[in-house]
């Protein structure tokens, strides 16, 4: 099963993803803060995490290595503000992150996220840590 866990504080936008994932009987579980977000992966797995750049505190390699351990090989996908400049889109790829603007499509979102269908278990003990490190 395909499980979005989307990670914004735009209410209409994530009310406009969620009514499209249900559309297409994907799973989605929204948050609007980043440390509940990170903690929910450690509970619920996910297929695809959806993160807002206005939420990210952390440096680009940090956060590359923090979704590697909470969540080992799920795609991370950063939507950026329309009209912010290309420094901060190339700041996300450069560690490894997909990166899209609004207007998207959920459809487009998925088939660009390279979904997998496995579920990798995190070390419980290194995720737990993890999390508690970015989130303190």
């Amino acid at each position: 099963m395909t499980r979005v866990l989307m990670i914004d504080g735009n209410r209409k936008l994530t009310e406009s993803v969620g009514r499209q994932c249900l559309e297409r009987r994907i799973a989605i579980r929204m948050t609007d803060t980043f440390c509940e977000g990170v903690r929910q992966l450690l509970d619920v797995p996910a297929s695809l995490v959806l993160l807002s750049a206005e939420l990210v505190r952390l440096p680009g390699a940090e956060l590359a290595k923090l979704f590697e351990t909470i969540a080992p090989g799920v795609p991370v996908v950063v939507r950026v503000e329309t009209g912010q400049g290309m420094d901060v889109q190339v700041k996300f790829e450069l560690h490894g992150f997909r990166v899209v603007q609004e207007p998207f499509d959920v459809g487009d979102l998925l088939a660009k996220s390279s979904l997998s269908a496995r579920v990798v278990q995190p070390s419980p003990s290194a995720a737990a840590a993890a999390v508690e490190a970015a989130c303190s």
